[in-house]
């Protein structure tokens, strides 16, 4: 028998200030009631299929083929992407890089206290916005002992969330990170076998993550020499994935549901780039919903990228009209997570919990060190 699997209960808590991105949401005529329950993207898992340790190598994992229009499902190895690319698609990677974010402290009582770093909130580097447990016991003035000083609790920014501000006697906040910080694993990784580096892609440049873009764990060096080799163009855009990406659904209507504003990035040679692809026939190929949205949400009406910075809420559901992307990369995600609704919008509801269904019935492996799918 399976058990349905709901995503963490700590992120559970937070409750933030609405975000907004640039996308469209399309007013959805069949099955609303259907699309936008919550309990709709729910499916039945065994537990044994939560992957615990990623595949070895990186790209001996599995690839289930969606083709987004119909027909039937492929079952592939991830390494055998370049086939299933042309001469001419573009590929776009989130280059983010997770940071040991996860901080343990204590109370003056000795009571343990844990941070997860999300990002400053200042200049100085000194306030942070931070996920805090037990948040509920330390009010605003609780003093936290971590290495190299203490950290102040601060006012709430939503239930769960919160500012800290550090007093540190040498060093700064990601100096005592970098030496004291550990990498925030999801709390349904339990293994410690996997060595730290498999929870970061191999192109992992711009350290700001509290979580890896899981889709890009899947490919190695090689594998990418091999997508050029084949004529496929490589870009690079950076989403910093925080509350946004892995904050759970609480709501039983997925459009009350609010999005944590992250910060992504598109440089201007990544737009470029998709201006070539266009020219020239060939597909956005989009790894990971991470790189979706930060797509979408530079992309004009006519699908033009205009290239800069942004905080992003972009909150992506059954209905939205996808300007950016054509094909998609993608891991198997958690139930009612607003990355299983993306998914869903960008091949159709019923198309993806079909495939999900597959996928159990076929025992592939699930969630962040779990196989992949490919939608195009």
């Amino acid at each position: 028998m399976g058990t349905t699997i709901q995503a963490p209960s700590f992120e559970a808590l937070i409750k933030a200030q609405r975000g907004r991105g640039r996308g469209e949401t399309l007013p959805a005529t069949d099955g609303d009631a259907e699309l936008f329950a919550t309990a709709s993207y729910d499916y039945d898992l065994p537990e044994e299929l939560i992957a615990q340790n990623p595949a070895e190598p990186r790209d001996a994992s599995r690839l289930l083929v969606v083709p987004r229009e119909g027909g039937e499902l492929g079952h592939r190895r991830f390494s055998d992407l370049p086939t299933l690319l042309c001469p001419g698609d573009l590929l776009v990677l989130n280059d983010t890089r997770v940071w040991h974010a996860r901080l343990l402290g204590a109370k003056p009582s000795g009571a343990r206290v844990e941070l997860l770093l999300l990002r400053p909130l200042d200049a100085e580097e000194t306030l942070w916005e931070a996920l805090v447990r037990p948040g509920r016991r330390l009010n605003p003035g609780a003093e936290v002992i971590i290495p190299g000083g203490r950290g102040v609790v601060g006012e709430r920014r939503g239930e769960g969330l919160r500012e800290v501000r550090f007093e540190l006697t040498s060093g700064t906040v990601r100096e005592v990170l970098a030496a004291e910080g550990r990498v925030p694993l999801p709390p349904y990784i339990r293994s410690t076998e996997a060595p730290p580096g498999r929870y970061q892609t191999v192109y992992a440049r711009q350290e700001g993550s509290a979580a890896a873009p899981t889709a890009g764990l899947h490919f190695t060096e090689g594998l990418l020499e091999r997508l050029e080799e084949r004529g496929v163009e490589i870009s690079f855009v950076t989403l910093h994935v925080g509350l946004g990406t892995f904050r759970p659904v609480e709501s039983d209507d997925v459009r009350r549901h609010v999005m944590h504003e992250e910060r992504c990035f598109l440089p201007e040679g990544t737009a470029d780039a998709v201006a070539r692809a266009r020219a020239r026939g060939g597909r956005v190929v989009a790894v990971g919903t991470t790189v979706v949205r930060t797509l979408e949400t530079f992309a004009s009406d006519d699908g033009t990228l205009r290239p800069g910075t942004a905080d992003t809420g972009l909150f992506i559901t059954p209905g939205f009209r996808f300007r950016a992307v054509d094909a998609l990369v993608t891991n198997f995600h958690l139930p009612r997570s607003t990355l299983l609704m993306l998914v869903s919008a960008f091949a159709g509801y019923d198309r993806v919990m079909g495939a999900y269904r597959k996928a159990v019935e076929d025992r592939y492996r699930f969630f962040s060190f779990g196989d992949a799918m490919f939608i195009a």
